[in-house]
């Protein structure tokens, strides 16, 4: 199957977007798309390539670098300790790119995934974290320049296990249940535990498909019944896709144009 592309959109805000190699992104999940990362993507006019593993897209070959200005990695059910055939050849995508000197960012998955590609280890958290939950900044120049003056915010969670900060990383955000939240390689690649790209849409599909595994869970006090999840959610979700702003923001500027 092909991967899903997006066009270039064409504006006045600069003509290096327009010269921009699209964003990788990979998608392990049908319900665990993009989400605000694409919205804000597109927003800043910047193209982007989606690859469905979920649906059969095969990843970016090694060859393909090149063609992309970055790389996203999304959410999903599986661990990366699994026993997947395509997990190996994502680990070494995902060295490609940061060898290469492509930024890579992931959320949840994603950011286990280039913890454990960068010698990181990935394991059970203490408790499973499903629902809304604060995340504070680290008191650090780094976590500075990725989050400005946001000390803390509520963001979304949905995970059973953690990652260690690879070699080289560098701690940006802690959650009492989870302390690694997010982390940053080489000031350019972000690696987050937190699901900052919800949408709405993706919230609801979630606890829709999610519910036995809330109902399993609830005696961990991380974890919040759909009624919970979706109060609030549209003063939550404004407040959440602010916080995702700056973040991708920041990422955005390892992005380069074509050659």
């Amino acid at each position: 199957m092909q991967p899903r592309m997006t066009p270039i959109h064409c504006s006045q805000r600069s003509i290096v977007r327009f010269l921009m190699k699209p964003v990788a992104i990979i998608r392990h999940s049908r319900t665990e798309g993009p989400g605000h990362f694409a919205t804000f993507l597109d927003r800043h006019s910047l193209p982007w390539t989606l690859f469905r593993i979920d649906a059969g897209d095969a990843l970016p070959a090694p060859s393909q670098i090149n063609e992309f200005s970055g790389l996203c990695l999304m959410g999903g059910p599986m661990s990366v300790n699994d026993d997947l055939p395509w997990i190996p050849r994502l680990l070494e995508l995902i060295r490609l790119m940061i060898a290469a000197d492509r930024p890579v960012i992931g959320h949840c998955l994603g950011g286990q995934l280039i913890s454990k590609a960068l010698g990181g280890v990935v394991s059970r958290n203490p408790v499973k974290e499903i629902g809304w939950g604060l995340v504070s900044t680290d008191d650090t120049p780094q976590a500075f320049q990725w989050l400005g003056d946001i000390k803390q915010f509520e963001s979304f969670h949905w995970h059973g296990e953690t990652f260690t900060i690879p070699p080289g990383g560098e701690r940006i955000l802690a959650s009492a249940a989870c302390p690694n939240q997010a982390y940053v390689v080489n000031g350019k690649h972000l690696g987050m535990q937190c699901h900052v790209e919800m949408t709405a849409a993706m919230i609801h599909d979630w606890c829709e498909s999610g519910a036995d595994e809330i109902e399993a869970s609830l005696s961990s006090p991380a974890v919040q019944t759909p009624k919970q999840i979706t109060e609030n959610l549209e003063n939550r979700l404004h407040a959440l896709n602010t916080a995702a702003e700056q973040l991708y923001s920041r990422w955005i500027t390892g992005l380069k144009a074509e050659d």
